[in-house]
């Protein structure tokens, strides 16, 4: 069966600026077939964004890539839960920014994202995907109060607008240490068999220094198994969904 992939670039900063840009060259050099309108930049607005860095990302815009607004300071508050505190020593580590945090301090984090791109000249995006894919509190009364149509979590993607959820499986490679790498790789093989088997929209999840790390190799062999690109917008015709 197809294999149909939405792909996203995690955590575009200016701290990862220039690592942003070398997993870009790696992408048009391995993955010749990608193009920039298939690669959703995930933008963190709330870091000190220079007027140099904002050029550039209104460079990326023009090359054709999407936006999608990504946290606000991609930065967690130390753990107040035991939730949080097993969620970033398996997988956050210090970035799960919703978690620990009440529903309103996580809704104006949200609106402040969504309103710093209109300021600042960029397109305004329709997705949200908050760092480590943790939404914490913000619940779907919540999101549907919000200016962003979409919300991706770790298992699929909202439909606030619709009231409707899409169960899509997800494989990433940010492996900087042999235990990461050897549970995505166990995780990552599951989500292509389901991708193939159901015919839903594969997430591939890259992160600026995915290029250095223990997985690399296996980013041109899972994007080169992909026969078609999708966008957001494109999860309606397709893959199976579940209603909220």
């Amino acid at each position: 069966m197809m294999v149909r992939a939405m792909v996203t670039l995690h955590d575009v900063m200016p701290e990862s600026r220039y690592a942003v840009e070398g997993l870009l060259s790696f992408l048009r050099e391995h993955v010749p077939h990608l193009e920039p309108a298939d690669i959703t930049l995930l933008v963190v607005p709330g870091r000190d964004w220079s007027s140099a860095d904002l050029a550039w990302l209104r460079e990326l815009v023009a090359q054709g890539h999407p936006l999608a607004g990504h946290g606000w300071s991609h930065r967690a508050k130390p753990p107040a839960t035991v939730f949080h505190w097993l969620h970033s020593l398996l997988l956050s580590r210090d970035v799960a920014e919703h978690l620990s945090r009440s529903s309103s301090s996580c809704f104006q984090r949200v609106q402040r994202c969504h309103d710093w791109f209109a300021e600042h000249g960029l397109p305004v995006p329709a997705i949200y995907v908050p760092p480590a894919w943790a939404l914490g509190k913000l619940g779907p009364r919540h999101r549907a109060a919000l200016p962003f149509r979409y919300f991706e979590d770790l298992f699929g993607i909202h439909d606030s607008q619709q009231a409707r959820y899409y169960r899509l499986p997800l494989v990433g490679f940010e492996a900087d240490t042999p235990w990461r790498a050897g549970v995505l790789r166990l995780l990552n093989a599951w989500s292509l068999f389901r991708a193939r088997r159901t015919d839903r929209a594969l997430r591939v999840a890259l992160h600026p220094n995915d290029s250095s790390y223990l997985l690399a190799v296996d980013i041109a062999r899972y994007l080169g198994a992909v026969q078609c690109f999708a966008g957001v917008g494109d999860i309606h015709p397709g893959g199976p969904e579940m209603a909220r």
